[in-house]
């Protein structure tokens, strides 16, 4: 049943007729927006009084949803319920899991249009943008449940005379996926349902600003027959809630994308063993970037400056991946920075309801945070392009280029998420790369170079997780690109790879004497 994997593709918006589609789903979501969103704690909806509203940020007039608020209260009962589903889910067969698993990802397929049409609202996405973290979603389904079939007989050992030892994998528990925002449906459901297909069971807890794109995928359950009580639905209030999942003597592993600080707090939590913990935690943490594009000299300028606008500006520079640095040779500088604030004239900026290149940041506070940014980037530099910011409607933030930095500069220096992107020069590649390097994070990065021995030491001594070359620094591909990222970008769990699974199973050996 289970053909080879391979990509979903996007929607091509060239052709008229995919434009026209793409619209309808857009009017259709759009008549359903301010709609009410329960809880789901063992299959059953629980509509709470307290709740919290999400916005359009392109548009903040409009409500997207009212979002019920669980509590520690429900929280215990989803737990109950997760660790109860456990006792049968874990005896599922994996080829049964697995086709579960590619059963979903037929739904999601069926509904890609609707679920992009929904990220264009909920989270400001461009079409292009929203289409493919919907496809990307799809792409970690498929892989993780071919990754199950590869697992599920272990792995070979040796037998001595009158002895036969086998070693394979087994489930371990409940879990807590923490995602984020940025990519509201792929991570959101690659790390939900990675742990599921290896056996365990998860309590969700979806990102605030973005709860209606992960209820999507509990319907989407809901549809495909998965059995109550395996993913529980509990959105609310991180202060309240947050702490309460990470510490729960129930929780075997959390997994979780987001910022630096709560990925930190979450490490340190999940390390301390609570009255009646029978085991340690295992977290999972992908905290962010401060990726750079190195530019060597004798090299293709338009190609060097497109890959920095591209990777710095697609989707706001709201991506761990994106570019914020760009660390260029001397001799080509001033050409590179030319083109580059040229190719940023003519992006567009607006709501992406009108399919426009760039759309709003996620919310007011990551918008005053980039805008103080800004005001602080010019002061350490030159302001080239951009820096105009506007909330009266939404939160948008023109793309903005600030050339003439130190590497040692705050902007170069801390990770900003948005469309902030600084210029700093360097006299040789030795140097470039020491640049490149002179930061706490370690998630992706480029090199745009002709010089084979440079391309050598960078894939040496370039100390990030994902390295390109002659290409931008964002777009990793499900099971080509395995993502994540050294130092504080986190534990390079590898998302899309080969091991992702074996974060979310034990080993054990068995020893059979005859």
């Amino acid at each position: 049943m289970v053909v080879n994997y391979h990509n979903e593709p996007g929607i091509d918006f060239t052709d008229s007729k995919n434009v026209e589609s793409f619209k309808k789903a857009l009017e259709k979501v759009k008549g359903e927006l301010n709609q009410k969103i329960p809880l789901v704690i063992n299959g059953e909806e629980k509509f709470t009084k307290d709740t919290y509203q999400s916005i359009n940020p392109a548009n903040t007039s409009e409500v997207i949803a009212e979002v019920s608020k669980a509590t520690q209260k429900d929280v215990d009962d989803a737990f109950d319920a997760a660790n109860e589903a456990y006792k049968s889910w874990k005896r599922w067969s994996h080829k049964d899991r697995a086709e579960f698993l590619i059963r979903v990802a037929a739904i999601i397929r069926r509904r890609k249009e609707e679920i992009s049409a929904v990220m264009v609202y909920e989270a400001g996405k461009p079409w292009d943008e929203a289409v493919g973290d919907a496809a990307e979603g799809i792409d970690f389904i498929e892989y993780y449940a071919r990754s199950m079939m590869e697992l599920a007989d272990g792995k070979p050992v040796l037998d001595r005379e009158g002895e036969h030892n086998k070693y394979f994998y087994k489930p371990i528990g409940t879990g807590v996926t923490i995602p984020p925002w940025n990519f509201p449906f792929a991570i959101m459901a690659g790390t939900t349902l990675a742990p599921v297909v290896a056996g365990n069971t998860v309590l969700l807890k979806p990102a605030e600003d973005t709860p209606l794109t992960a209820y999507k995928l509990m319907e989407i359950l809901e549809e495909a027959g998965l059995p109550k009580g395996v993913v529980n639905f509990v959105p609310g209030d991180p202060k309240e809630i947050g702490d309460y999942l990470v510490d729960s003597v129930h929780t075997h592993f959390v997994t979780f994308t987001g910022s630096r600080a709560t990925g930190t707090r979450i490490f340190e939590r999940a390390a301390k063993v609570q009255d009646g913990q029978q085991f340690l935690k295992r977290v999972i943490a992908e905290m962010g970037g401060k990726d750079a594009i190195v530019v060597d000299k004798n090299i293709d300028t338009d190609l060097a400056a497109e890959s920095i606008v591209t990777s710095a500006f697609g989707f706001s520079g709201q991506k761990c991946s994106a570019c914020s640095r760009a660390i260029v040779h001397k001799d080509v500088y001033d050409e590179v920075l030319e083109k580059a604030v040229a190719l940023t004239k003519n992006l567009t900026l607006g709501n992406t309801e009108n399919n426009t290149y760039m759309g709003p940041v996620i919310n007011q506070k990551q918008f005053d945070k980039i805008k103080n940014y800004i005001e602080i980037g010019s002061k350490e530099g030159k302001l080239e392009q951009g820096g105009g910011t506007d909330d009266s409607t939404g939160y948008f933030i023109e793309p903005t280029i600030i050339s003439g930095l130190k590497s040692s500069d705050q902007i170069m220096q801390e990770e900003i998420f948005g469309p902030v992107v600084g210029f700093v020069k360097g006299k040789d590649f030795e140097e470039l790369l020491e640049i490149a390097n002179d930061t706490d994070y370690g998630l992706t990065g480029a090199v745009i170079t002709n010089n084979r021995e440079n391309w050598i030491e960078a894939v040496t001594s370039y100390d990030v997780g994902n390295l390109y070359l002659n290409r931008g620094c964002t777009a990793a591909v499900v099971g080509y690109h395995p993502f994540g990222g050294f130092k504080m970008s986190g534990t390079d769990a590898k998302t899309g790879s080969p091991d992702y699974l074996l974060n979310f199973l034990e080993q054990k050996v068995v020893s059979e004497m005859f």
